[in-house]
C-alpha cells in the first residue's frame, strides 16, 4: 500500500463520493413519491467487486444477497437486479417498504464494483395504507416480498414482474416511478465508475479502494477505540410497546467488551436481548456475520473524537468491520427473529441500538457520549381527494442529544440528509392546511448541554380521513446523562384527543386538527450548572418556558418573556435546594420508565461508581471538575 500513489488514492476516494451524490441527485430530482423525492428517505452506496462498502457518507444495503443467487460471472452489463425480502437480504434491509436495486460495473468484460440504492417507498401492498401495519402479526401482513431477482436483463426491463409489483401498490404511479427513477440512476452510476477504471486502470483503481478501507480501520482504531478503557461494561434501553401485547419493556441489552490487543478490539454482545415481538418491532440483524449492523453503530464511535470538527470527516466505510465482532444470541429474539415475525417498525429496536451503544460507552468513559437523540417516527393521513385516493406520511425529526462541550440539535433528523415535507408541497397536493410548523417548547433535556427540541406541527385537514402513527418514545423518553435529565416523549392529538404511538386508521373529521410533537433530546451535565444567562436567553428564544427555567433549571426570571432578567439571590436560593434534593441516576429516563418498570426509578445498568469527569470542550480538553 506504501508504493500506492497517494494523490489517485485521493482522485478515487473523490470520485466515489462524487459518483454517490450524482447517483442520489438524480434520484431525488427524477423520483415520483414525496417520500422518496421530498423526504429524501433513501440511500445510494458503492461497493467492489469484494463486497466491501467504498463510500461513508451514507450507510447503504448490502450487496451479498444478490452475489448469493446470482454468481458475478453470470452478470452481464445492463443487468439490474432487486430486492426487498427483508430474511433473504443478509440484514441489509430492515422492512419491505425498503426496496434495493443493485448495478454491475463493468471494465474490460468483467465486474469490477457495484452501484446500489435502496429507499423507502409509499405503499408496497400490505393490509394497511403505506404497508406498515402497526399491529400486523406476520410480515404476511406487511405487503408484497420480492427476493433477490434480475429485474433488468442486459438492459431490457422485466415488465412482468414490474406489473406484479405495481398491481400490489395503492400507489402504482409512484412505485414505477420511483423504480425507474432508481434502476436510472444506478445505471448511470455505474457508466461513471466504470470510466475510472478506463482511465486508471483496474489494478491501480483496486489498490485505492484498499488504501481507502485500510485507512479508515487505521483511523479508528487509532483515534477512536484507544479512548474506550479496556474492560467489560454492559447497559441497555427498551423499546415500549409492539402494537401487539400491552406496553411493557423490550429490552435491548449490549455487553461490550474492550480488549486493545485484540485484531478486533470492540467485541458487542447482544445477549440478553428480550424474546421477538408479537408486533413489528423485530429486526433481522444476525446474517453475514452482522456486516451491515457494524457500519450501522459504528457512526456513534465518531463521538470519541478529539473535536466536532475532526468527528465530521470521519466517514464509514468497510474498514470499520475488521474491528468489530459481534455475538449474537439462539434464534427468536428482538435482533434474531424467526421468519415471518413481523418487522414494519423495526426502528424501534435498529435506532435504539445506536443509544444502547453510546450509552454503554458513556459508562466506560465517564460520559464523553451525547445523551439519547430522537428517533424516526412515521405520521401521516390518507383518504380521499378529488384527484382519487391519496398518502400522505411524513417522517418528522426531533431533538438531538445534549453533548459534552454543546447543547443538542433542534428538529433534526437521525437519518442523514433526510428531511420533513415543505409546507407549500403538502397544502397544493393534499386536502390539509399546515396551521403552525415550529418548536414543541420545554421538548429537550434539561442539562448543563440542553437537548434539542422536538416539532410541535398543527394540521386541519380539510376532508375527512384516517391518522396512522408509527412511534416509539412516545412512553420512554429520551434518555439524559451524567445528571441531564430525559426529554419529553412523543405526544399525538387528534382532535384534542390524545393517541397512542402506534395507529392505523383513526378517523379525523373535516376541520379538526392533528397535533403532532416529536420527541426532544436528552440533556447532558447537571441542569443547576447551567449559566442562568443561558437559560434565559433559552426562554427569550421560545425554547424554554418561563415555568420550565424554574422547575427544570432553578432559574428564577422577572420581566417579560422577551427580555426576561435573572433574580440572583433567588436563584441561588432556588438551585441550593434543588441540588440539595438531586437524586438521578447516571441516567435519567423520565417519568415513563416507572409505568412499565413497577414502580422503579431507574435500572440496576443505569448507576456507575466514582466521581463523574468535568466536561470535554470543543477543543477536546477536560475541564477539571467533578460531578
Amino acid at each position: 500500500m506504501n508504493a500506492v500513489d497517494p494523490i489517485l488514492v485521493e482522485i478515487v476516494h473523490g470520485t466515489l463520493a462524487s459518483v454517490e451524490m450524482e447517483v442520489e441527485t438524480a434520484i431525488a430530482r427524477t423520483a415520483r413519491s414525496p417520500m422518496i423525492r421530498d423526504a429524501h428517505d433513501f440511500r445510494a452506496g458503492i461497493h467492489d467487486v469484494r463486497l466491501r462498502k467504498l463510500t461513508g457518507r451514507s450507510y447503504s444495503a448490502l450487496v451479498q444477497p444478490i452475489v448469493r443467487d446470482f454468481p458475478i460471472d453470470t452478470m452481464r452489463p445492463g443487468d439490474v437486479f432487486f430486492h426487498n425480502d427483508v430474511y433473504l437480504s443478509e440484514g441489509g434491509i430492515g422492512h419491505l417498504p425498503d426496496l434495493c436495486v443493485t448495478v454491475p460495473v463493468f471494465h474490460e468484460g468483467q465486474v469490477v464494483a457495484f452501484v446500489q440504492a435502496f429507499g423507502h417507498h409509499d405503499d408496497i401492498g400490505g393490509s394497511v395504507p403505506g404497508s406498515m401495519p402497526s399491529h400486523a402479526r406476520s410480515v404476511f401482513e406487511e405487503g408484497l416480498m420480492v427476493p433477490p431477482i434480475r429485474l433488468w436483463d442486459q438492459g431490457v426491463p422485466n415488465r412482468a414482474v414490474l406489473a406484479i409489483m405495481t398491481r400490489n401498490s395503492r400507489m402504482p404511479d409512484s412505485l414505477a416511478g420511483d423504480l425507474d427513477a432508481e434502476c436510472s440512476a444506478c445505471l448511470m452510476g455505474a457508466r461513471r465508475l466504470a470510466e475510472l477504471f478506463g482511465r486508471y486502470g483496474r489494478e491501480a483503481v483496486e489498490r485505492c479502494f484498499d488504501v481507502i478501507v485500510a485507512n479508515t480501520t487505521e483511523t479508528f482504531r487509532r483515534e477512536l477505540l484507544s479512548k474506550i478503557p479496556e474492560g467489560v461494561h454492559v447497559w441497555e434501553d427498551y423499546a415500549e410497546h409492539d402494537g401487539v401485547d400491552e406496553p411493557r419493556l423490550h429490552a435491548q441489552r449490549i455487553t461490550l467488551t474492550v480488549d486493545h490487543s485484540a485484531d478486533a478490539p470492540l467485541t458487542i454482545d447482544f445477549t440478553g436481548t428480550s424474546p421477538q415481538a408479537k408486533g413489528p418491532i423485530n429486526h433481522a440483524g444476525d446474517y453475514a456475520d452482522g456486516v451491515f449492523l457494524k457500519k450501522w453503530l459504528a457512526p456513534v464511535l465518531r463521538n470519541l473524537a478529539d473535536t466536532p470538527e475532526r468527528m465530521a470527516e470521519l466517514d464509514v466505510n468497510e474498514g470499520v468491520v475488521p474491528l468489530i465482532e459481534m455475538v449474537f444470541p439462539d434464534k427468536g429474539t428482538l435482533l434474531t427473529p424467526i421468519f415471518p415475525a413481523p418487522t414494519n417498525a423495526r426502528t424501534f429496536v435498529i435506532l435504539r441500538l445506536l443509544g444502547v451503544l453510546a450509552g454503554v460507552l458513556a459508562k466506560a468513559t465517564g460520559g464523553r457520549m451525547p445523551a439519547d437523540q430522537e428517533t424516526i417516527r412515521y405520521t401521516g393521513v390518507y383518504g380521499e381527494s378529488d384527484d382519487g385516493p391519496y398518502l400522505m406520511r411524513e417522517v418528522l425529526g426531533g431533538g438531538s442529544g445534549g453533548r459534552w462541550y454543546a447543547d443538542g440539535e433542534d428538529t433534526i433528523h437521525v437519518v442523514p440528509d433526510s428531511r420533513n415535507i415543505p409546507v407549500e408541497f403538502a397544502e397544493a397536493r393534499w386536502p390539509l392546511r399546515v396551521e403552525r410548523l415550529g418548536l414543541a417548547v420545554d421538548s429537550g433535556g434539561p442539562g448543563e448541554f440542553r437537548g434539542g427540541l422536538g416539532y410541535d406541527k398543527h394540521i386541519r385537514m380539510l376532508r375527512d380521513a384516517s391518522f396512522m402513527s408509527i412511534a416509539d418514545r412516545s412512553i420512554l423518553s429520551c434518555w439524559g446523562v451524567n445528571g441531564g435529565r430525559a426529554g419529553r416523549p412523543y405526544r399525538v392529538s387528534v382532535g384534542g384527543v390524545e393517541l397512542e404511538g402506534l395507529v392505523d386508521d383513526f378517523p379525523v373529521r373535516a376541520g379538526e386538527i392533528v397535533r403532532v410533537r416529536t420527541t426532544g433530546g436528552g440533556g447532558w451535565g447537571s441542569p443547576f450548572d447551567r449559566p442562568s444567562e443561558r437559560v434565559a436567553a433559552d426562554v427569550r428564544d421560545g425554547k424554554v418556558s418561563v415555568q420550565g427555567a424554574r422547575d427544570d433549571y432553578g432559574v428564577v426570571l422577572a420581566g417579560p418573556q422577551d427580555a426576561p432578567e435573572v433574580d440572583a439571590e433567588a436563584t441561588r436560593c432556588l438551585r441550593d435546594r434543588l441540588r440539595a434534593a438531586d437524586r438521578v441516576a447516571f441516567f435519567d429516563r423520565g417519568p415513563g420508565y416507572p409505568m412499565l418498570s413497577g414502580g422503579l426509578s431507574h435500572a440496576d445498568l443505569d448507576t456507575v461508581g466514582g466521581p463523574m469527569p468535568g466536561p470535554i470542550t470543543a477543543r477536546g480538553e477536560a475541564e477539571g471538575k467533578t460531578r
